[in-house]
């Protein structure tokens, strides 16, 4: 049986006495403390609600996890056309419709997400086999009409996929043979393709981007190579990548100097554990001994069309770590913009950056409490989807960041005036409870106002900081699944590796083959890091003279 989703009221203290009064008059008196301790009970739970900050929804959300925070789905609105904040992600997954991805091309649809079929062209990194057909060739005539010439046709492509381990493994019997007259032993030689070490530039490759790019811990991998009968200890992995990293850091040094001329930065942190730093035997940090706390800072820098992502673990909170990128930025550009939320630490305060503050962590806070101000908070919503819809309009036709201004104020710019006007009014007419938790909201959205609007007055400002927190969700996973890093040394190991991995995935190019690269040249990527960087190390590949 359906029930209807009852309505949830706001009722002061004073109505509920009233009606527990009545009760007394007119029923029993079991019955009538039964009403009152029902009306206790609701007014205690109403104050935790308010006085921590959470709902009902918001509860479900932090057990179970949000769908989504489209304005559709949280104020009841069906409008199709509808760009939000996480309006790049999907909670609905589209069956197959019997039309093939020629088919949608052609008619105009993009395949449905969540279809699960790729293209030859998408397997780049596959090998490649060209097979030529067995009895004819281009010049040749054509059997079936005998008058025209074959010419050369693109190759019909056909995919296979096999399975393997993620680090294979080759064993060399290297016959040996003995006089019988002197006992001299003679081993044929190790093959030049067997390479000298045991581990080469691959292995290590593969190990990084399984531990720092997809949050496979060390233990795991042991576990799928044992059963594949390929066994790689997990310290020995540990010894593999923290060999390997020291060649990565001069690339991650050049990212991080050409992070620091980016027009726009975007800033946060997550939290992260440090076992040295941590406990009664921990290492003090140099420039505050009593802070405890412990953060995976994330940098994305945004330069010429290129974004690049940097991390760093330690006691510095976003600003500082921000601050010492920014030390290295050339004295004749101007202020970059900054992209954070409104945390104070978040700012790096011995150098300049025009601030702007994330609209979409000012709106998640009305999202939360929506199922309590239903009408305030659709509202606020509302306005702020007609914000999102022009900067979704913006991309879509590639505008640049002229033309976005301009479209923001001439679009944007009367729905977010509005709803100032409407955010003072609640407080001037006292229809909101200062210190309620919509109070909170609109509170925050006034207090933060111009760093939120940002967007409306400078060529380029980001609405919001998601980049950068998707970018955190690399360490996130980490620290889900390996928990925590035993030492400093091992927590800067894992910053250059989910920089540079991070960096190739925002690029496009494949950070299996780049840092594969990298440990193959390393004489070369430290005399010239800046030709080593994910956009043009297989540019400088091809002009390096071939080894004979």
């Amino acid at each position: 049986m359906n029930r209807k989703k009852p309505e949830v009221m706001e009722v002061d203290h004073k109505r509920l006495q009233d009606v527990a009064d009545r009760a007394r008059q007119s029923l029993a008196h079991q019955d009538a403390e039964l009403i009152e301790r029902v009306f206790e009970s609701y007014e205690y739970v109403a104050g935790l609600i308010q006085e921590k900050n959470m709902s009902i929804g918001r509860l479900q959300k932090m057990l179970f996890g949000a769908k989504t925070e489209k304005t559709r789905q949280v104020v009841g609105n069906s409008d199709q056309a509808d760009a939000e904040p996480n309006s790049g992600k999907s909670s609905e997954h589209t069956g197959d419709t019997g039309e093939t991805e020629s088919d949608k091309k052609r008619n105009g649809k993009p395949p449905p997400r969540g279809h699960g079929r790729n293209g030859a062209d998408a397997y780049r990194g596959a090998e490649q086999i060209e097979i030529p057909h067995s009895l004819l060739h281009a010049g040749d005539p054509c059997l079936e009409c005998g008058k025209g010439t074959l010419y050369q046709k693109l190759p019909r492509t056909v995919v296979r996929i096999t399975g393997q381990a993620p680090l294979g493994a080759r064993t060399y019997a290297l016959e040996r043979l003995r006089c019988g007259l002197c006992g001299a032993v003679f081993t044929a030689a190790l093959p030049r393709e067997a390479g000298r070490e045991k581990y080469d530039a691959r292995a290590g490759a593969m190990i990084g981007l399984l531990k720092y790019g997809s949050g496979l811990p060390f233990n795991r991998l042991q576990g799928l190579q044992g059963n594949l009968e390929i066994p790689l200890p997990a310290s020995t992995q540990w010894d593999v990548v923290s060999t390997f990293a020291p060649l990565l850091n001069p690339a991650f040094e050049d990212l991080m100097r050409e992070a620091a001329q980016g027009t726009i930065l975007y800033n946060d942190d997550t939290t992260v554990k440090i076992l040295t730093l941590m406990g009664e035997r921990r290492i003090p940090f140099v420039d505050n001994p009593d802070r405890t706390g412990l953060f995976t800072s994330g940098v994305i820098s945004t330069r010429d069309g290129r974004r690049i992502a940097l991390f760093f673990s330690s006691h510095r909170h976003a600003g500082e770590n921000l601050a010492e990128v920014l030390k290295q930025r050339a004295a004749e550009l101007e202020s970059p913009i900054q992209m954070c939320d409104a945390l104070a630490r978040n700012i790096p305060r011995e150098l300049g950056t025009i601030v702007a503050n994330c609209l979409a962590h000012a709106r998640r806070q009305f999202v939360e409490i929506h199922d309590l101000f239903p009408a305030e908070c659709g509202h606020v919503l509302e306005a702020l989807k007609i914000v999102y819809k022009n900067d979704a309009t913006a991309r879509k036709e590639g505008l640049s960041s002229e033309a976005r201004l301009e479209l923001h104020q001439a679009h944007s710019q009367l729905a977010m005036t509005e709803l100032k006007s409407w955010l003072h009014r609640q407080f001037d007419e006292r229809l909101v409870e200062p210190n309620s938790t919509l109070g909170t909201a609109v509170n925050y959205l006034l207090r933060h106002w111009e760093k939120l609007t940002l967007f409306l007055h400078k060529a380029g400002a980001p609405l919001d900081n998601n980049v950068c927190e998707r970018a955190l969700k690399k360490a996130i996973c980490h620290r889900k699944n390996s928990l925590f890093y035993r030492t400093q040394n091992g927590a800067r190991i894992g910053d250059m590796f989910m920089s540079l991995i991070h960096t190739c995935e925002l690029n496009q190019a494949n950070p299996f083959d780049y840092l594969t690269e990298l440990f193959r040249h390393p004489g070369e990527v430290a005399a010239h890091p800046e030709r080593f960087l994910p956009w043009n190390y297989r540019q400088t590949i091809a002009e390096l003279p071939a080894v004979a």
